[in-house]
């Protein structure tokens, strides 16, 4: 099943490709963020202390774990909402870019909570991640004095099942979800630890690392973004690594996976915040965002199309690389990922 996609007049596609390319010069150097026109602001990080003070409306259903990652040699805040009525089948959400170490954006910055707390199953946040593309790094990153190697795709798919499993949590069938960095991770993590994930959605992601000019903007942004070194990460861009975690190479090891996939067109739509005073530079670093994801995207589909995944598509006709958008495509999301792995 598919979503219908809208089509856009020559005009327009001009239009979004000429925003895009402008707004990638320099602002794609802060991009491939979890949130580009809702990063941190005054109201975000008060919210961030109500999370610590108030009690939860959920309960004892709403954890805070500290697991430790013995790859990683440092503790890990995990987040749970525990389901309903004991079902242990679990949503994993990853962040974006900017992802925080102190709480997730998909709780800060939308309803996900509460979205799955009647489904019967178990949310899973995994706290930080910031600028790791949730991958298993070569080394710490040589520009920023980082202390300890990224380990996180080996933390997700076997130090943090193995802990969840105490709790009740099963280690198989479960869904994974991740927004613009994250996108491509969940579709990797996915593709390579069946049949620990059946079920694995992209919203706004990087879909084709492969594509031209892919690694540098990485490269800029994951600078910008705390002083990370990419080729710490998957080395340089000839580096075998890139491939294997682009999705639209590894597309076919996605088979058996139920996928949801999505992008915005780029234009402003009804999350985007138009009223005076307009902030141009944010708004246009969304809209260029949105547009290279889209192109991504459209490039992965042809390629997932061709080997006959299973895989919904979403391209609405506005959206821009922000949280209101990623939040409607979890909601889309939601009844495949309970169709597959129960709740």
């Amino acid at each position: 099943m598919r979503f219908a996609t809208p089509r856009l007049s020559n005009k327009w596609r001009q239009r979004m490709l000429a925003a895009g390319a402008a707004a990638l010069v320099v602002p794609m150097a802060a991009g491939l963020v979890g949130g580009a026109v809702a990063s941190a602001s005054p109201a975000t990080a008060a919210q961030a202390e109500l999370v610590r003070v108030n009690p939860s409306p959920w309960g004892d259903r709403y954890q805070r774990h500290q697991v430790f990652s013995p790859a990683m040699g440092i503790n890990i805040q995990v987040d749970v909402l525990r389901s309903s009525a004991g079902g242990s089948g679990a949503v994993y959400l990853l962040d974006g870019l900017r992802a925080r170490d102190d709480v997730s954006g998909w709780q800060l910055e939308t309803n996900a909570l509460e979205m799955f707390a009647d489904s019967n199953v178990n949310v899973v946040l995994p706290i930080g991640g910031r600028s790791s593309f949730y991958a298993d790094w070569y080394g710490p990153s040589s520009t920023n004095g980082q202390p300890y190697t990224y380990k996180w795709e080996t933390f997700l798919t076997s130090e943090l099942p193995a802990y969840l499993s105490g709790l009740g949590i099963r280690s198989t069938n479960n869904a994974i979800a991740g927004l613009s960095m994250a996108g491509s991770a969940a579709l990797k993590i996915a593709a390579d630890h069946k049949p620990m994930f059946t079920h694995a959605s992209s919203f706004s992601g990087y879909l084709n690392l492969s594509a031209p000019g892919m690694a540098s903007l990485i490269r800029l942004a994951l600078l910008d973004e705390g002083g990370y070194n990419v080729d710490d990460m998957w080395g340089p861009p000839w580096d075998p690594a890139w491939a294997q975690h682009d999705p639209t190479v590894f597309a076919g090891n996605l088979s058996g996976v139920n996928l949801y996939i999505s992008a915005g067109s780029g234009l402003p739509g009804q999350h985007t915040r138009l009223e005076q005073p307009i902030d141009y530079f944010n708004t246009a670093n969304a809209m260029g965002l949105e547009v290279v994801s889209l192109l991504n995207t459209r490039a992965f589909q042809g390629r997932a199309d061709a080997l006959g995944l299973n895989a919904t598509y979403s391209y609405p006709p506005t959206g821009v690389h922000a949280w209101g958008y990623w939040q409607d495509e979890l909601t889309r999301a939601k009844a495949g990922i309970l169709a597959t792995i129960g709740g």
